[in-house]
């Protein structure tokens, strides 16, 4: 049961893709399979045909197929838009299909086309691996005149050498049914791959839209811390400057609430560089939940996040963040839930999705992000564990103590001061000290 496994590690583009690809290699080698079975039966082995004539027919029915999947692998690239066949590769394929036609004419009329009825079924493996790969490199009017000369010419080599009206009819419906249903089955196939590869392409567009979504989230964040702070500053620094030219003592008093402000801002961007500013848990699982489910991923989210310290929910925060970027950008998952659990002893988040693949999934290569977030839970003494989970599902977990005063008072965590309190504070406070030095 290897290969079923190997099936489920696989997400749901590479299994449409292997299932094209197999089909198409499928039907060619069970084209080389019938030439080479009609080519050692029993009429043509008590026959009397030369043994190096019989042996010349199988190896070119094989060294077609060889050559005809190589063609098929290079033609499926050109019709995604890939890359571009060379036409002599095209021109070397078509050469093969003739020699095989023609190794089996000549077998068949040692043989006696009159006592061989299965030629026609001969005839047509002989043409099939090429013309569905040829197929897949023209156009479909071009495909069908090809497939039209084909028949053509084999009934007329048929009629050339001795062959019956009975014969010729099963060799025009042998090319109606095999070659040309071959190549529409080729090409269908080549289409539905078409359409899941645009599909792949889009999803991982909108992953890349999620993740400057976020970046872009980062920097209003940053704007936030400096915006006001700019602001206070330069009201400060103005105030200054007037109290400076009338002499007055306050400039000093300005200046150095200018200095304060200016190193509690720059700390204030290091945090949020480094990741420590205060995040709100609710609004991250909520953004996380929007950003999956617009990229076609069912999420779950449960456990409410209230009654956790600042601290707790700013770190936990970050966990939800990247786990919801790892889960857009690595594997192929198509749902994920994020759950909140808080116990006595301290705060519990796991991510779970189905996306693993090769063992492995959403984050789970070591990089900077998991470490990132290592480092962020170490700041409050949590731990990070991610790997694979039953099921070929990937599971992220963070676990965070929380202080003796949280477990006492699960509210009194969260009468914090809202951000930007203090700058509001000092900026009403330099609005009063601005209207008194103008007064």
């Amino acid at each position: 049961m290897r290969w079923l496994r190997g099936w489920r590690k696989r997400g749901g583009f590479a299994q449409a893709d292997l299932y094209a690809r197999a089909t198409i290699y499928a039907l060619l080698w069970l084209a080389v399979a019938l030439q080479v079975m009609f080519s050692v039966t029993r009429p043509v082995r008590h026959s009397g045909a030369p043994t190096a004539l019989i042996a010349a027919s199988c190896l070119l029915a094989v060294a077609q197929g060889v050559y005809c999947t190589s063609l098929a692998s290079g033609g499926l690239a050109e019709y995604l838009g890939q890359t571009t066949l060379s036409r002599r590769l095209v021109a070397f394929g078509a050469g093969l299909m003739v020699m095989s036609l023609v190794a089996v004419l000549v077998l068949a009329s040692a043989v006696g086309l009159r006592d061989f009825p299965d030629a026609a079924v001969m005839l047509c493996a002989a043409v099939m691996p090429f013309t569905m790969t040829h197929s897949l490199i023209v156009r479909k009017r071009v495909s069908a005149l090809v497939q039209l000369g084909a028949l053509v010419a084999v009934c007329g080599a048929v009629l050339l050498l001795g062959g019956d009206r009975q014969l010729v009819g099963a060799c025009i419906a042998g090319m109606v049914c095999g070659p040309a249903w071959y190549a529409i089955t080729t090409r269908c196939s080549a289409w539905h791959l078409g359409v899941m590869w645009k599909l792949h392409e889009a999803k991982d567009v909108e992953a890349r839209l999620a993740v400057a979504e976020e970046r872009l989230r980062f920097g209003r964040d940053l704007h936030d811390v400096m915006g006001r702070n700019l602001a206070v500053i330069a009201l400060k620094s103005e105030l200054a400057v007037q109290l400076a030219r009338r002499g007055r003592p306050e400039a000093v008093d300005q200046m150095t609430e200018v200095q304060r402000m200016a190193h509690e801002a720059h700390r204030e961007v290091r945090d949020v560089v480094r990741g420590y500013r205060g995040v709100d848990l609710a609004t991250e699982l909520g953004g996380a939940q929007g950003v999956l489910e617009a990229a076609g991923i069912e999420c779950t989210v449960t456990g409410p996040p209230d009654g956790l310290p600042a601290d707790v929910q700013s770190a936990l925060g970050w966990v939800v963040r990247e786990a919801a970027t790892n889960v857009l950008r690595h594997g192929d998952a198509r749902r994920c839930t994020v759950a909140v659990a808080r116990s006595a002893s301290g705060a519990t988040l796991t991510v779970e999705n189905d996306g693993a693949v090769g063992g492995s999934g959403s984050g789970a290569s070591p990089g900077t992000g998991l470490a990132g977030l290592r480092e962020r839970l170490t700041a409050v003494d949590g731990t990070l564990t991610a790997g694979p989970a039953p099921g070929w599902r990937f599971r992220l977990t963070a676990e965070v103590p929380l202080p003796d005063t949280a477990r006492a008072d699960p509210t009194s965590a969260m009468r914090t001061s809202a951000p930007g309190a203090a700058a509001e504070a000092a900026e009403e406070s330099a609005a009063e000290t601005t209207e008194e030095a103008t007064a």
